[in-house]
């Protein structure tokens, strides 16, 4: 149970970056694809009825996470309160920048929403790529499962490192680049017009960059946690991960080439989901290692909750994924198609 609990989880994560992935992207390339003050209200309406709404995936994964493996969820809320709680306070401000904007009609006052808004993003987007270069550079647990870690120390990587070092500050700028090509994908998917063609121009260039991160982040990790390539060396078929890492990058580029804006985005999706795949692969069965003593690591063995209560709990896991899955499908038929400023409802 506690293998399925692992990839439900995970499963869940994924889910969210690829779904609110595409709306920070969108913010932070804000001020890039939009010169006027209606082309800003049309990249808004392209995630308008979305955005909140796949923030929802980030919830559940939490309470999936508090519900499975508890310490593990004890240990992380404790040892990662700072930059928790900022990225709380970016989620807020995001959600400022979006709804209050059309609420009153002046210039400066629509001008600063739309930097909060790009702001936030762009924040989002680094914290949660360090986040994930914590996770798997290892942290400084004790033998209680417990940790703290200053914001930063000497940027450098050991035993007692801090939450920003070259090495988490190396993940945060790939998973910025990779959200913003994200995002741009979207936008050139979903608009028209001048905000579609520089969208596509942010992808072009915005895909080169991302291969070269992609190279750069899988040589350093491999640098610094070796253990990585463990599970790949026992299970052959885990190298399907990478394979799909390098065609979807490929097929970005192929699909840009040929203007097709729907598989370009579902390249980058699909680029997300090998990516955040090969990690969870390359991690199992630990779930936040120790940089101090291999002992002290979480894995899904001593940090989850009971057989009986994760067997109970997954009912009522497939019970509720059932309805959320049902509404997104619902949600995103609804909203299919292109976004126009003639649209009556929006923002």
């Amino acid at each position: 149970m506690e293998t399925n609990w692992f990839v439900l989880v995970a499963l869940m994560l994924v889910a969210y970056v690829v779904l609110d992935g595409f709306d920070l992207g969108v913010g932070v390339i804000s001020p890039l694809v939009a010169r006027t003050s209606e082309e800003r209200q049309l990249v808004l309406r392209s995630i308008g009825p979305v955005w909140d709404g796949n923030e929802v995936w980030l919830l559940a994964a939490g309470g999936a996470l508090f519900f499975a493996f508890p310490l593990l969820y004890a240990s992380s809320f404790s040892g990662f309160y700072l930059p928790l709680m900022m990225v709380l306070w970016l989620l807020m401000l995001r959600g400022v920048g979006i709804e209050l904007r059309s609420h009153v009609d002046n210039a400066l006052w629509q001008s600063f929403c739309d930097f909060v808004f790009t702001l936030s993003s762009l924040l989002l987007t680094i914290f949660l790529g360090a986040a994930i270069g914590n996770v798997i550079r290892g942290v400084p647990l004790n033998k209680d499962g417990y940790f703290f870690e200053a914001l930063w120390t000497n940027f450098r990587v050991g035993p007692s490192p801090g939450i920003l070092d070259w090495y988490t500050v190396l993940t945060g700028v790939l998973a910025m680049i990779t959200l913003t090509v994200h995002g741009a994908n979207y936008l050139a998917m979903k608009t028209e017009g001048d905000v579609q063609l520089r969208a596509r121009r942010l992808t072009q260039k915005g895909s080169w960059a991302l291969s070269l991160m992609t190279v750069l982040s899988l040589l350093a990790t491999l640098y610094i946690r070796p253990q990585v390539m463990d599970n790949f060396k026992l299970r052959a078929w885990g190298w399907i991960i990478p394979l799909l890492v390098v065609v979807t990058l490929i097929s970005m580029f192929y699909f840009r080439a040929k203007g097709n804006d729907r598989a370009v985005f579902l390249s980058s999706t699909g680029y997300i989901v090998a990516m955040l795949g090969g990690a969870a692969f390359a991690m199992y069965p630990y779930l936040l290692p120790a940089s101090t003593d291999p002992a002290y690591s979480l894995t899904i063995f001593n940090a989850k909750t009971g057989d009986y209560s994760m067997r109970v709990g997954l009912v009522w896991w497939l019970v509720g994924i059932t309805l959320a899955i049902g509404y997104f499908v619902f949600l995103y038929r609804f909203f299919r198609g292109k976004v126009s400023l003639e649209d009556k409802e929006g923002y």
